[in-house]
């Protein structure tokens, strides 16, 4: 194939939703995959063998879960508008508000025909174990969900959960924190609920993630509240270490002795996440290094002065056209991927069981042209 593709390991993604499935069994809990890491919509179809629901953030989102994974959504969103609340309303079969005034606006709305959704709120209990504050959803003056000092002494009875979200990349002993919190904080709201939705974060594929922890902490929480449906949304746990982005070398320039390797993708564009978060991808091949011979840093190819990550060790020197597979390129980076400077977007492609490729999407220029027209 022509370089730049992101392209996803069928063989890896069954393995993650396998291991998926097998926890929310032994659980009793449910798994929903969260488009906000995740929305290659081509692949629904092997994940509707392994999970049944979705959750959406927004309005475009809800739709595709109806529309694509054919289920309705669990739908959150910091604050809904009157001219898409009928959409979401369509779309969704829970729907949690971020704060009182909210649901208190959108809720009449919810209740007027049919079958209605299932109303939650999102809860905050100001503490996180995420590091990195711009992923802090619990930091202070967070705009996200109700604290425990917020809420009524009882809850208006059209709420039927609770929604947190406090991890990020986390362990089975962060979220046992975080239960530990609830109860504490939240605990005399809990008897009179129908479910619990723990949010994202869980990196329940990562090779050294505790599983038997997990499915531990979580059934004695269920025997500790019975009344409570269990919903946890990963998004990177789905895609882990399930797809790559190849690249090939444009140049190498050399300034003050610092060799960049300038590659036909960019970090801004198409890794946005190795620069925000930031973090280092693994490079194939490769290996993070300051000192030694063959070191490079690897240069996107946009006019941004900071599109840039390094320095790598390579066994040998580089040279023009070689390839460059940037590892674990899947989740979160293909749904936030952008075309400033017009730079190609990377084709998506799958290789299924079969070891035979699939392009799922190419790009051209009408696809740039055509987000203002």
């Amino acid at each position: 194939m022509q370089t730049p593709y992101y392209l996803l390991e069928e063989v890896k993604l069954r393995q993650n939703l396998q291991l998926i499935r097998d926890i929310a069994e032994k659980a009793g809990v449910e798994f929903i995959l969260a488009f906000k890491a995740f929305a290659l919509w081509k692949t629904f179809p092997i994940f509707r063998e392994y999970i049944s629901h979705t959750t959406a953030s927004s309005p475009y989102e809800a739709r595709l879960a109806l529309e694509e994974f054919g289920s309705q959504a669990h739908t959150y969103s910091p604050a809904y508008e009157e001219h898409t609340f009928g959409e979401i309303l369509r779309c969704s079969n829970h729907i949690t508000f971020n704060s009182l005034s909210q649901f208190e606006r959108f809720a009449p709305l919810a209740m007027v025909e049919g079958e209605p959704p299932s109303l939650g709120l999102r809860i905050n209990p100001e503490r996180s174990s995420i590091e990195t504050l711009l992923y802090d959803p619990c930091a202070p003056g967070s705009r996200f969900g109700i604290t425990a000092d917020q809420l009524p002494r009882e809850l208006p009875k059209e709420i039927e959960g609770f929604h947190c979200h406090c991890h990020c990349e986390s362990d089975s002993y962060a979220l046992e924190e975080t239960l530990g919190w609830i109860e504490r904080l939240f605990g005399k709201w809990l008897p009179s609920l129908k479910w619990l939705n723990l949010g994202g974060g869980h990196l329940v594929t990562r090779s050294d993630y505790d599983v038997p922890h997990l499915i531990r902490i979580l059934q004695d929480f269920k025997r500790r509240h019975p009344n409570l449906h269990i919903i946890m949304e990963p998004g990177s746990a789905f895609a882990w270490q399930a797809g790559d982005l190849v690249a090939s070398v444009v140049d190498i320039v050399e300034n003050h002795g610092i060799s960049t390797a300038l590659l036909n993708v960019s970090f801004t564009c198409h890794m946005p996440d190795c620069l925000e978060m930031p973090y280092w991808p693994d490079v194939e091949g490769a290996e993070k290094a300051d000192e030694g011979n063959n070191l490079y840093r690897l240069g996107g190819n946009s006019c941004l002065s900071g599109d840039w990550l390094g320095t790598w060790r390579f066994p040998e020197p580089l040279h023009i056209g070689q390839e460059i597979v940037l590892k674990d390129m899947i989740h979160y980076t293909t749904v936030k991927t952008n075309m400033f400077n017009g730079i190609h977007h990377p084709s998506i492609a799958v290789r299924h069981t079969n070891g035979k490729i699939e392009v799922l999407r190419e790009y051209r220029y009408e696809d740039y042209r055509d987000r203002m027209d």
